[in-house]
This record gives C-alpha cells, structure tokens and sequence, in this order.
C-alpha cells in the first residue's frame, strides 16, 4: 500500500468525521437522544484515531540513529493500537455506559424530534462517500484477496483501520437510526437504549479486531509466501549454489528484512564469495523492491552428519532466538 493513498484515505474520513461529531452533539443537545451522544462520541474518537494515524505516519519517516538502527517505521504499528485502544474505551465502553444509563431512566423525545433523523441520513450519506474512498485506495494493492484476507494480512495498517472504522460508523448511524425512530414510533425511550447498546457491542467487537491484528505487526511478521518465493528464487546465480535456509522480517509496512544463510562453492576465494554476495543482494532488491535491509551469511553445503557446516546444523543453528539467519 503506498502511503500517500493511506493518507488520502484518512484524511478523507477526517473531514467527514468532524463535520458530523459537530452535528451529533448539537442534535443531542436539542433533543437529549443517547443513540445521538453515542453516535458524537463516536465520531470524536474516530476524528483523534485518525490524527493519530496521520502523526504516526509523521514519527515513521524520522531517520534512522544509533539507538534504532532500523529506523522507526513500525511507529506506524504503534500508533494503530493506540487507535483500537481509544475506539474500545472512548467509543465502544462510553456507548454501553450510556445505553445501561438510558434503560434505567428512559424518556421519550419530546422535542426537536426530526433533527436527529436528519442529522442520521445526512451522516449516512458522508460516511458512505468516506467509506468509497477507503476501497478505492485499498483496491489499488488488494488485488484477489478478499476483504477479510486484505485486513488480516496488510502490513500497512492504516488502510485496513480505516475501512473498519469506517463500516463501524456507518453500520452504527444505522444502529442510531434504528433506535432514534423506534423511540419516535413507540414514545418509549428504552429503544434509544437498545440502539446505543448495538453500538457500543460494535465499537468493541470492532476494536478487538484492531488490537488483535496490530498486535501480531508489532511481535513482527514475516514476508508474505509470494514473497519469501520470489527471494528463494532469486537468491541463487553466479557463485551462489542455493538457500540453506531464509528469513525475514518486516521493519515497517514499506521495508523488509532478509536473513538467509547461502551455500557458495568451496573452491571460491573471497573474493568470489563477496562478488556472489553482491549479486545475491542485488537480485533479491530486484524481485522483492521493499527488501531494503539484506544479510547475507556464506557456508558451504555438504552432506548430513559430515561437519558442523551440514545444511542440516546450520538450519538447526539458525533456529534458535535471536540468530539473524
């Protein structure tokens, strides 16, 4: 995913965001409905995710130093967790408050009764245009996959939070609408409750999500399978005979790190050797582009059981935490 169409995704439901958290609170103020404060908070909490997405996209970028030699581009994995954070207590926790508080003293809406139905179609309307963009910028690297494998597997996370956030606030405005009108039907205030309750079970269903996903991008994942094949492939060539064994890491959502132990003919001086090092490093950028940081360790591949260096041992070798190849 490239960052400027993440960006342009954000930034689209920003504007859309405060906009409507404005509105929500004026309608709720004129008719005390609880779905209509749910729903401002709602929208409040999703208008701080999102600058929270665009300062970690901001901390990503810093140049890499002595202390964080790799640079700081799981900042943006950071960040993304912060945001399930804040959409679980803010959002998902306040709305439940809110629906218990509105069932144990519900009152029907009195006054200003069409605002917050208009307020609720026209918030539809902006959360659905906010909403587009989010699959227009996520179809451009999508690709085959479908929606639940895009979301699980991106490496860049702002994208995939903003199609969630974005299908929670429209489905909650629905949520709203249901128990605003109901409440309006049936002059009974418990359905405002009811509405606010679905929207609360959807903030935190939804942030759970996010938490869960954002947590495995900052244990640190892998390349994909596409991936790790097309470096397999194209690490052997002149003085490189084959892979022992490969990892690799992500170090942000645009920069990977490859790992892999190489067997390099026995005859070869050093010279050889660093020349097919250099080679090797060159074809892996070529078929991976975001393969950015490459180590590359020399040995030789001999049958098993005879010497330490066996492709067997040095896997075994290598398996252990914390050895780069």
């Amino acid at each position: 995913m490239s960052t400027e169409g993440g960006s342009r995704a954000i930034i689209a439901a920003l504007t859309a965001n405060i906009g409507i958290a404005v509105t929500k609170f004026i309608a709720f103020l004129l008719t005390g409905a609880s779905s209509m404060l749910a729903e401002a908070i709602h929208s409040a909490a999703d208008s701080g995710n999102q600058v929270l997405l665009l300062v970690g996209g901001r901390a990503a970028k810093r140049t890499a130093t002595p202390e964080h030699p790799f640079g700081y581009g799981r900042e943006r994995y950071v960040y993304a967790f912060l945001v399930s954070i804040v959409l679980f207590s803010v959002g998902g926790l306040f709305a439940l408050y809110e629906a218990w508080h509105k069932w144990e003293d519900p009152h029907p809406l009195t006054s200003w009764q069409w605002v917050p139905v208009v307020v609720l179609v026209v918030a539809i309307g902006l959360e659905s245009r906010s909403l587009h963009t989010a699959v227009v910028e996520s179809n451009r690297t999508r690709g085959t996959q479908s929606w639940v494998r895009f979301i699980r597997t991106a490496k860049a996370p702002e994208l995939p939070v903003v199609l969630l956030e974005d299908l929670a606030a429209l489905l909650g405005l629905v949520f709203a609408l249901f128990g605003v009108g109901l409440t309006l039907l049936t002059h009974d205030g418990r359905w405002d409750a009811v509405g606010t309750a679905l929207i609360g079970v959807l903030l935190v269903g939804v942030a759970v999500v996010l938490a869960v996903e954002t947590k495995s991008l900052l244990l640190g994942e892998g390349a994909t399978p596409e991936q790790v094949r097309s470096i397999r492939d194209a690490l052997p060539g002149d003085g490189v005979e084959g892979v022992i064994h490969l990892k690799t890491l992500h170090l942000g959502p645009e920069e990977l790190l490859v790992a892999a132990k190489i067997a390099v003919p026995a005859a070869d001086t050093a010279a050889d050797v660093a020349a097919a090092i250099d080679g090797a490093e060159h074809r892996v950028r070529a078929a991976v582009p975001i393969a950015r940081v490459v180590y590359l360790e020399p040995d030789l591949r001999r049958p098993p059981g005879r010497g330490a260096t066996s492709s067997r041992t040095a896997a075994a070798r290598g398996a252990g935490p914390g050895t780069p190849a």
